[in-house]
Parts: C-alpha cells; structure tokens; sequence
C-alpha cells in the first residue's frame, strides 16, 4: 500500500494545493470536506494529473467520524504518512454582535478538529516501528494565530489554541520520531473568498500582493521533506509587501 497524505479541509485554494503536489510526489491524496460533491473537481485534476485521490464526507468535529475516516484509510489505503488540518473557519463579527454559538462553531472547527485528527493519526505514527521519521503533521494557523484583530475574536482565539495544540504536540511527539509543524500565513490567499470580498486585496495579484496556494503547498511539502536534525516548527509565510 502507498504512503497516504490526508488532508482535512481540502477546499479549493490551499488544500487542494497541499494534496496536488504530495499526489505528484507519488502519495495516495486523500481529502476530505464535509460534502463529498465539493471535492470532485478537485479529485479528477488530482487523477488527470496522473496521481491517485479518495475523497471522504467528513465532520471533522464529530469524534466517531473522525475515528472511522482514519481507520478506513490506515485499514485500507496504506499508512498515514502525512496529516495536513486545514480547516479555517474565518468568520469576522463584532464583538458585541458575536453570538455563543457562532463563537463555539468557530473553535469547533478550527482548533477542537484538529485536536481529534491530529490524536487519532498520532496514535497510528507512534505505533509504527523503527527509529525513523514516522509521519508528519501540520497544521495551517493564519495572522489570527499570532494577534488578534478588531472583529476576528473567535477565529483568533481559536487559532491561538491550534497554535498552542501544536506546540504541545511537537514538543510530546518530536523525540518519538512525528514532524509536528504549524504555518502561519499572514496574508490574503488566492481565493475566491478574497475575490469577492476583499477586491482591492485581490487586485495585488498581478503584483505578488497575494499568497499562491501551490507556493504553500511547496513549503509543506519541504517540512514533510526535512531531515530529523533540522526540522522546523513554526514556518510563516507572507507576500513581500505584508507588513508584520
């Protein structure tokens, strides 16, 4: 069986990216989002590009799915070699018009999801024998992760926990042979959620003002590539013009 990379939240910018190189690389891509009909065009460019692609309706915030989705594939895909949280959840609201449940939706989906994927492919990794590198993990963190910004509270308080989750991974798991990595992506990516809602944002492409997917995805797969006497932790990338 082929070394699998899943990636949790492959939409149509970013993680789509992620598992598009790794498939070119010869990884099984298995992807997931919570409405399999989403993930079809990217599921046949990942095969009309020659390389191999499952695609799997996932809650990533609901445990007993998640447990299934990673048994169905270490039982029958081949091993989980790479594990790549891209869930984003950016959701901007004033503070006074936040509601409870928004808030806690937020946190649901970009910190407590990764939690549950990030538990159940480390208890496979860990199991592995040998003294070598036995998988990788990545989370994605955004701006949000490191400050807080006017109208971002949720979605900051939940990256910061993805952040401190990771931390606390790396630092339990690293001496047990796992490449837990965060990246942090400060700057508009180009999606068409920064199409349609930030348009003076979107028209610094021509200028390299926004962040190329597949130029995240090659930096994830340099972590993955890294050896063990020099792996990163916290990479950040941003345009050449993004102050910070």
């Amino acid at each position: 069986m082929n070394k699998v990379v899943l990636v949790i939240g492959a939409g149509d910018a970013t993680g789509g990216a992620i598992a598009r190189r790794f498939a070119r690389e010869g990884y099984t891509a298995c992807v997931t989002r919570r409405s399999l009909d989403k993930l079809q065009p990217l599921l046949e460019q990942i095969r009309a590009e020659g390389g191999t692609a499952h695609g799997f309706a996932s809650d990533a915030r609901k445990e007993e799915e998640v447990v299934a989705l990673v048994e169905q594939i270490e039982s029958t895909l081949g091993p989980i070699a790479v594990l790549v949280f891209n869930i984003g959840a950016n959701a901007p609201s004033s503070i006074l018009d936040e509601t409870a449940r928004k808030y806690f939706k937020v946190w649901e989906m970009a910190c407590f999801g990764g939690f549950l994927n990030g538990r159940e492919v480390a208890k496979r990794m860990v199991a592995r024998t040998g003294d070598g590198h036995k998988g990788t993990i990545i989370f994605t963190g955004a701006t949000a992760s490191l400050r807080g910004g006017a109208n971002f509270a949720a979605f900051a308080g939940a990256k910061h926990a993805l952040r401190a989750l990771a931390q606390s991974m790396a630092r339990e798991l690293g001496p047990r042979g796992i490449h837990v990595a965060h990246v942090v992506v400060d700057g508009a990516i180009d999606t068409a959620f920064i199409r349609d809602n930030f348009p003076e944002r979107y028209a610094m492409k021509d200028q390299d003002g926004i962040v190329n997917p597949d130029h995240i995805a090659d930096s994830y797969w340099m972590l993955h590539s890294q050896p063990r006497d020099a792996w990163t932790h916290e990479l950040d990338l941003r345009p050449y013009m993004e102050k910070f």
